[in-house]
This record gives structure tokens, sequence and C-alpha cells, in this order.
């Protein structure tokens, strides 16, 4: 993460706090974007390139994004261009979702298992995990065989691993 990264989410998570656009109207049209720009390696391109003038990069954010994504979405997607910042993109983006979620009591997590886990189990898993953080859950849930059998549960940098492979090498 960039300073410039955070300045920038920051900035849009002021303009939530303003209620000019709320946080999940920006969030949507953040990944609207980021869908478009995915799916257009071209435009993508074209914006970051600082050889192509503001003018017509900012005609084209016009063009593209009409009618798709909030008008101080396409401004603050212009200022990027105009600042020759749009290929920080995806980090804005990014920084901009720890911040919603945040402000959202959300915390994200990894849970791997060596089988795929039923629903229940997962239920199970999401709400011991948001009665001890306080916190709502939104797992990431991965499989890895080699841990035999448990889970690994990493939270942030922190990591609980209850793995069955982890207790044999314990004994070992």
């Amino acid at each position: 993460m960039t300073t410039s990264s955070k300045n920038y989410a920051g900035a849009l998570a002021e303009i939530a706090d303003d209620n000019i656009i709320s946080y999940d109207g920006i969030k949507n049209d953040l990944n609207t974007v980021s869908e478009i720009i995915k799916n257009s390696p071209d435009l993508k391109s074209v914006l970051e390139n600082i050889t192509i003038s503001t003018d017509i990069k900012n005609s084209i954010i016009d063009e593209v994004f009409k009618n798709q994504i909030n008008e101080k979405i396409i401004n603050f997607l212009k200022i990027l261009t105009n600042k020759n910042k749009f290929g920080e993109f995806a980090e804005i983006k990014s920084d901009f979702e720890t911040i919603y979620n945040d402000v959202n009591n959300i915390k994200l997590v990894d849970v791997t298992s060596a089988v795929e886990l039923t629903q229940e189990q997962k239920n199970r898993v999401t709400e011991k995990l948001q009665a001890k953080l306080n916190k709502q859950i939104k797992a990431n849930w991965l499989l890895d065989e080699g841990i035999i059998g448990g889970l690994i549960i990493k939270i942030d940098d922190n990591v609980i691993n209850s793995s069955l492979k982890n207790r044999l090498e314990k004994l070992i």
C-alpha cells in the first residue's frame, strides 16, 4: 500500500462520511470500474498512459462510465488520470475496502480445511469467530489436503493452526 493510495481511499471515505455517496455506493461503483477495466485491458492501458492527453482520457471516462457509476466517482477517476495515478486504482480500491470493512465492523478471515466443509460446519465456524472477535466475519474457504484434518484460521497476521498435521509435527 502506498501513501497516495491510502490518501485517495481516505478521500473516498470522506465523501461517504459527508453523506454525498454511501459507503456501499462507492464500493459498488469501484467494483463496477474494476470489472470494466478487467474486461478491457486496452482501456486500462489508455487511462494509465502518460503520453495521452488528460482531455482525451477524461472524454473516454465520460463515455465509458456515464450511466454506470455516480458522477462523483467519475470525477474521482478524472482526478486519478489528471494526476497520473490511474495505475494505482486497484490499490486505492483495496485500501477503500479496508476502510469499508472497518466502518462496517467486518473482518476478513481465511479458513483452510483438509476437506470441503458442509454449510452447517461453515456456519458454526463463522458463528464462533463472530462471537470471539465481536465482528461480522467474511470467510474465504480454502482446501489443503496436506493439513490432514482440522482447520487453519488466518486473521490478519495471526494464525490459529489446529490442523492434524501441525499436531503431529509438534509430537515429533
